[in-house]
């Protein structure tokens, strides 16, 4: 089979797993690693296609980082081996044999998609050409100048108005003194007329100017009318396009059985996000069912640069993203025994949330790692729940601050809606100490300084963050190396602002500190846990106004 591939390592002793891979949340089983370093071995010394991974400096081409995956399966006569593939296309659009082809190869010669692309790039062009004739630049010049020239006039004229206004007054005032009432009468009637003639004036020439601005606007109007008509013609083009090659894509699962992109997304208000499909995953598992070949496991790793905005590390292992892999997937894996799904499975059932202080109005307790401080959507155990169950009589909301799931440390509860609404009024206005331990999975140069990297979620991949200069929230952290050794880095984070995940991405962050913490599941690498400990804390009590601080230090 072309594209199913043999191990080089003799795998012949590896026990194989029981259950195929959850593919949201895993650890790669030993066999699919052995499969991953081959891939990794090929990638470094390959000369099959031109893809720039970033990690050749002397080249012009843009540098994009891509997701690779591999598949161990099994084949009729039950020998094992595997497929690779990556997600997208790479820059040179070739599509060599080492992979498995698209599930809809859309760039086939003479296909209605580089059909449509070529109409909707002619479209453009014709956009482009009207937006650089020099009659429309100079035209939009000129309307430019002209409207800038009217407001200036019209303002000058409003105030000449209002000064010939005052002066009237002031006239008026004068004549009242030293005229007769006859004479008075007179000349109040004249200034009644000269405020009719300023205002006939300012009305005429408003007139004049808009009949100007219209002739001018006329002529550019043609323009813009035949550059909007185009716009519309490539949307209208470019959204058929786009329907069409949904329907295209065409998916199989262990039965057999097909179904198309737009029934697995099945909303008609919502479409497919943009490369539903494309993914290395369904790649994978698409090819494994139409050639009858049995998923043992799978793992998707990460390889070249990282994109600006995620958290992408070389060679790093991820899990297959939640907007466009899990509704194929989960038709794909329609009747495959998979490992158990970790994200819904209560780690912190067994573990004592310990109380370190208590009076009459705040709590504070030092929360285990992988234990929600509110309840989620699947496990309802949390700091919340233990604590309103453990204080009945409690007001108000209980939570001040919240610590990631997989975060451990002090947190602050209140016991009455006064103290709540006292403290959290300290953390809203960052009168709040708050220190971090950190144990980084590598060396750093520096010894202290300060992230600001603006955060927002990613609503393709929750709950992962991005990096958004445009749309995602200040987010700011200052930071000290504590200590270094066998290329592992202690550091402190001082959170001036409290975002989502902001210590994590701000330490995994290329712009950042380009240095994970170490078990950090979601941009590093998973381990035993995340090694993230709020470790010190410092506020006013809302009762006394006495300063109090509480340390509680990491078990790493």
């Amino acid at each position: 089979m072309l594209h199913l591939q043999n191990f080089k390592e003799d795998v012949s002793g590896f026990k194989l797993p029981e259950k195929f891979t959850f593919p949201f949340y895993y650890e790669p089983h030993d066999i699919a690693k052995i499969a991953v370093k081959e891939i990794q071995e090929y990638l470094e010394n390959q000369t099959d296609f031109e893809h720039n991974f970033g990690f050749n400096s002397n080249t012009k081409e843009l540098a994009i980082g891509k997701m690779f995956g591999v598949l161990v399966v099994k084949n009729r006569q039950n020998e094992l081996g595997y497929l690779a593939a990556f997600s997208g296309k790479l820059a040179d659009k070739s599509l060599p044999t080492k992979f498995v082809p698209p599930i809809f190869n859309m760039r086939t010669e003479g296909s209605f998609y580089i059909k449509g692309e070529k109409e909707i790039e002619e479209i453009g062009e014709k956009i482009s050409l009207l937006k650089k004739d020099k009659k429309y630049i100079s035209l939009k010049k000129s309307l430019k100048k002209l409207t800038k020239t009217i407001e200036d006039d019209l303002a000058f004229q409003r105030k000449k108005m209002k000064a010939s206004k005052l002066d009237r007054r002031y006239r008026k005032r004068n004549a009242k003194k030293e005229l007769n009432a006859e004479n008075y009468k007179t000349f109040s009637q004249e200034l009644v007329q000269e405020s009719f003639n300023d205002q006939f004036f300012y009305k005429e020439l408003v007139e004049y100017y808009e009949a100007k601005i219209e002739k001018n606007q006329q002529q550019l109007s043609d323009y813009e009318n035949r550059i909007q008509s185009l716009k519309k013609q490539r949307k209208k083009t470019s959204a058929v396009l786009q329907e069409t090659l949904f329907g295209k894509y065409q998916f199989l699962n262990k039965q057999k059985e097909e179904k198309a992109l737009l029934d697995i997304f099945n909303n008609p208000l919502i479409k497919p996000p943009a490369g539903a499909g494309d993914c290395s995953a369904p790649k994978l598992l698409q090819y494994a069912f139409q050639f009858n070949l049995t998923p043992i496991a799978m793992a998707e790793f990460w390889w070249g640069i990282s994109p600006n905005s995620e958290v992408r590390k070389h060679k790093n292992y991820y899990p297959a993203c939640q907007s466009r892999c899990k509704p194929i997937l989960t038709h794909m894996l329609k009747g495959v025994e998979m490992d158990t799904n970790l994200l819904i499975e209560n780690l912190a059932e067994q573990q004592e949330l310990e109380i370190i202080f208590e009076d009459d109005v705040i709590l504070v307790v030092n929360k285990p790692s992988e234990f929600l401080s509110v309840p989620g959507k699947e496990i309802k155990d949390s700091v919340y729940s233990r604590i309103r169950k453990q204080y009945p009589n409690a007001t108000g909301p209980l939570i001040v601050h919240r610590l990631d799931m997989s975060t451990s440390g002090i947190l602050v509860l209140t016991k009455t809606k006064e103290a709540n609404k006292i403290v959290q009024s300290q953390f809203i206005k960052r009168t709040i100490k708050k220190r971090y331990v950190a144990l980084l999975d590598g060396s750093l140069t520096e010894k202290n300084g300060v992230i600001n990297l603006p955060i927002r979620l990613d609503i393709d991949d929750r709950p992962r963050q991005l990096v958004d200069f445009t749309n995602g929230k200040p987010a700011e952290t200052k930071w000290t190396v504590v200590a270094q050794k066998d290329n592992k880095t202690r550091v402190h984070f001082f959170p001036i602002t409290g975002r989502t995940h902001q210590l994590r991405v701000h330490a995994a962050h290329k712009d950042g500190l380009n240095t994970p913490i170490i078990g950090d599941d979601l941009y590093g690498k998973k381990q035993d846990r995340l090694h993230l400990h709020a470790e010190y804390i410092e506020f006013e009590h809302p009762t006394t106004k006495e300063k109090m601080s509480f340390t509680v230090a990491p078990d790493f």
